[in-house]
């Protein structure tokens, strides 16, 4: 717990530092998986991205559904649905100047180093930018490393970098790397608080990170 205390005062730090500077983002997000079968959950996910520290200048919200098909407990299948809404720095209009509709297809093997879970996902998607049609093509090699447990209860760190690839033009789209302290309160609730930096060709961001994850499992209803 002292451990989230010290990023807790560090994204208060940041905040406040940085304040309306575009230099430094904020994305604030929630994940779920809804389990209602042995094979079956549903994936809910809202991201309210910042350009700026403090989450007052939108830049992005995406909204994600899809439907899990669980091979077993280390493999599974997803296809499904996004909107995106992107917005200029400062903009003065109240619509985005940019609307995405995205068909997406997953798959997401897990298996373990010693102690360390790694997860590798394997992303698809069919976009539909305004009038502008494009395919993508994503790979996350995501890393947690337990520091502690007891019973349901951890306390980890989270790393990632995830790579994108467009499949015509410019084949490399953007690179993500990420870094987070994460809690496990009990099987169904957690949350993640660090840095992301994202390369979008020359130019290079970092965005500030809390995530709620939400998996409840209604098979026990």
């Amino acid at each position: 717990m002292k451990a989230l205390l010290s990023i807790g005062l560090f994204l208060v730090w940041s905040c406040s530092t940085f304040g309306q500077n575009e230099d430094l983002g904020n994305w604030i997000m929630y994940f779920g998986q809804n389990r209602f079968s042995d094979k079956l959950s549903l994936h809910t996910e809202i991201q309210y991205r910042n350009h700026t520290a403090v989450p007052t200048e939108i830049e992005q919200l995406l909204t994600r559904i899809g439907l899990n098909y669980h091979l077993d407990d280390q493999n599974m299948i997803t296809a499904g649905y996004g909107y995106i809404s992107s917005y200029e720095y400062l903009s003065e209009q109240s619509i985005p100047e940019s609307e995405e509709h995205r068909i997406w297809q997953q798959f997401i093997s897990i298996n373990h180093v010693s102690k360390v879970k790694l997860e590798h996902r394997y992303r698809l998607e069919q976009r539909w930018v305004n009038s502008n049609y494009r395919n993508r093509i994503r790979y996350r090699l995501m890393a947690f490393v337990p520091l502690y447990q007891k019973e349901d209860k951890k306390l980890f760190i989270g790393l990632y970098d995830e790579i994108f690839m467009n499949t015509r033009e410019v084949f490399f789209d953007r690179n993500r790397l990420y870094g987070a302290l994460g809690y496990q309160f009990n099987k169904e609730v957690g949350v993640q608080t660090g840095m992301l930096h994202q390369q979008v060709g020359p130019k290079g961001k970092w965005y500030l990170q809390f995530a709620v994850f939400y998996n409840p499992d209604f098979r026990k209803n």
